[in-house]
C-alpha cells in the first residue's frame, strides 16, 4: 500500500487505496492508523485531503512496517495442541518451536535490510521491462 502511495502525486483517500488493494476502506483505515502512530504516514483533512507518506522511502524498512502493524506473527505454522499432555507432542513442539524462533529471527533480520526504496526500484525496473505503465 505504501508503494502505491509513493506513486501518487498528492494525498490519497482510504477508498482509493481500498480499491487498489481490493479490500474494504475500513481495513485500510485500521492499517493506516498503525502506520500513522509510527510516523510513517500522515493524513490531511478536508476537501482534497487524504493520506501521504511521512518519511522518505530510503528510511523505511519492512521491519518498521512490521512494528507499525503490531508485530504480527510472520509464520503461519504453529504448534499442535490436540493432546497437550502427550510427551511426543511436547517433544515435537519443542523442536519445532526452536526452528520457528530461528526462522522468525532470520526473517525479521532480513526485514531490517529491505527498504521501501529498494522495493520501489525493483517495481520500476519490472515496469520498464514489461512496458507496463500500470501498477
Amino acid at each position: 500500500m505504501l508503494l502505491h502511495m509513493a506513486e501518487i502525486d498528492g494525498p490519497v483517500t482510504s477508498e482509493s487505496l481500498a480499491g487498489m488493494m481490493q479490500t474494504n476502506p475500513v481495513v485500510i483505515r485500521r492499517i493506516l492508523a498503525g502506520l500513522r502512530k509510527q510516523g510513517l504516514v500522515h493524513s490531511e483533512k478536508g476537501h482534497g485531503g487524504g493520506w501521504r507518506l511521512a518519511k522518505d522511502l530510503e528510511t523505511v524498512t519492512l521491519y518498521d512496517i512490521h512494528i507499525a502493524l503490531g508485530s504480527p506473527g510472520v509464520l503461519a505454522l504453529g504448534h499442535r495442541t490436540e493432546a497437550p499432555g502427550c510427551l511426543v507432542e511436547q517433544a515435537v513442539n519443542n523442536a519445532m518451536g526452536e526452528a520457528f524462533d530461528a526462522a522468525e529471527a532470520l526473517l525479521l533480520s532480513r526485514f531490517r535490510e529491505i527498504t521501501l526504496a529498494s522495493l520501489s526500484r525493483d517495481f520500476h525496473q519490472r515496469m520498464q521491462h514489461c512496458g507496463n505503465p500500470g501498477h
